[in-house]
């Protein structure tokens, strides 16, 4: 099993931020080196154990879907070699295959979530009131069912060990102005919607997902962080997809179902994970990769 990377230590950069899995450091005043680990976060919790090999898979499937979605917004990729900011080669192999060279941004203060089926928090929020963030959806729907439309559902974004919340979209104009808030929906929306076709064709259902996105210099709306990874979304096998209950996934989910039989009140410190676990985690993911991006 390839070896885990829970924390990069590059001593040749500021580091500047550590996240529920990337660790961000500055290259000069303008751009960023992000560096996907193998951290894994569970209701908002980093668990102890890291998933071998996690942080290569999210920045191929990442870099994958920032290249075919481009023609629908700019993303923060820079594509500039890993050598020109890294010389020192014992630093590259550390981060090699897991790391990109992305523009610095002014991140927007929401989760841009896009839902195509019922499930998580929108199913929750649905059997309480009958609607997701303010949506009104038809009644009678199962968890796991299909929505007419893909809605979009933001959310806050939550500091390290927090949990998001659901807002509606008057929330969104709020804290960032209409004319920002349509640009993003509208956006989401149709990144979801082509992402989503493409991976029907590949086996695998985009449940729902989440995006992020920052400002640049010249208040440009620009496409950030990761989209349409087994971590920000959930990914669920076409052929074995059925309404009703929590289908089996390519993502995450596996890990927080095995969470959800533990005594456990999803707050730090998250528990110790079997090897086994760990395992057929890192397993989904591949799979997730190599369904998606033929690699």
């Amino acid at each position: 099993m390839t070896k885990a990377l829970f924390e990069s230590n590059l001593k040749s950069l500021p580091l500047i931020h550590r996240g529920k899995v990337r660790d961000v450091y500055a290259v000069g005043d303008s751009q960023l080196l992000i560096v996907a680990t193998d951290r894994l976060s569970a209701f908002d919790v980093i668990l102890p154990d890291p998933i071998p090999g996690k942080g290569v898979v999210l920045t191929a499937v990442s870099n994958f879907w920032f290249a075919r979605l481009a023609h629908v917004i700019r993303n923060h990729l820079l594509g500039r070699p890993l050598a020109d900011i890294l010389p020192d080669a014992a630093e590259r192999t550390e981060v090699e295959g897991r790391s990109v060279v992305a523009r610095r941004l002014k991140a927007l203060p929401v989760e841009a979530v896009v839902r195509g089926y019922l499930t998580g928090s929108g199913w929750k929020d649905y059997q309480q009131t009958g609607r997701v963030c303010g949506i009104a959806l038809p009644s009678g729907l199962q968890q796991a069912s299909r929505l007419p439309e893909p809605v979009f559902t933001p959310a806050t974004k939550a500091p390290a060990g927090a949990h998001d919340e659901n807002i509606d979209f008057a929330r969104v104009v709020e804290l960032v102005g209409a004319p920002l808030a349509e640009q993003v929906r509208e956006a989401s929306l149709r990144l979801y919607r082509e992402a989503a076709e493409y991976a029907r064709g590949r086996g695998i259902i985009i449940a729902d997902t989440k995006f992020e996105f920052g400002l640049d210099q010249d208040g440009g709306l620009t496409l950030m962080d990761e989209i349409l990874t087994p971590d920000s979304s959930r990914f669920w096998p076409a052929d074995s997809y059925r309404e009703g209950g929590s289908p089996p996934s390519f993502d995450k989910q596996f890990v927080r179902d095995y969470l959800e039989t533990l005594d456990w009140n999803k707050t730090a410190p998250g528990p110790r994970l079997p090897p086994d676990i760990i395992a057929r985690t890192a397993e989904k993911y591949r799979e997730a990769r190599r369904r998606l991006t033929g690699v």
